[in-house]
């Protein structure tokens, strides 16, 4: 574990990030429920700053990625009313966890099994990143896809 955090801390601290290592690790898939409803209904604009709020939460501050006051702030954040927010983060709801059970089990049946999982379509042949990686290995795979175009 010592590694492991000395070497998250370093990607981190890369990227002017202040990481706890020691928050609440719990199941996000309401938090990723919450995302592609958002992400349907607002698009994609709005759901990066959702994300990138839960983010926040979870790798900055240690907050439980999952829970109601953590997806309500993130919502708040992504620009919905209280309302709206209320609504799709309520423990009782499941809209959008039929379409989100769906994705998980086709990415599992695509041998997805980490995250991050990036594809990235060529022309001629596909490019795949799995787990962790530099901006600059992000850069590279680009710039090769660009090339075969």
């Amino acid at each position: 574990m010592e590694k492991y955090v000395t070497y998250m801390k370093t990607l981190f601290e890369a990227e002017d990030v202040d990481w706890t290592p020691y928050g609440v690790i719990a199941n996000t898939l309401h938090a990723h429920r919450v995302v592609h409803v958002v992400q349907e209904r607002h698009g994609p604009g709005v759901a990066l700053r959702l994300v990138v709020s839960l983010y926040e939460a979870y790798f900055t501050r240690g907050e439980h990625p999952s829970s109601v006051e953590t997806l309500r702030s993130a919502c708040a954040a992504a620009g919905l009313n209280e309302n709206e927010a209320g609504r799709l983060v309520e423990d009782d709801c499941d809209e959008g966890m039929v379409d989100v059970k769906g994705v998980i089990r086709e990415q599992v049946g695509n041998g997805v099994d980490s995250v991050p999982y990036v594809v990235f379509e060529g022309r001629r042949r596909d490019f795949t990143l799995v787990g962790a990686k530099e901006v600059g290995e992000y850069v590279k795979t680009m710039e090769q896809v660009a090339k075969e175009v």
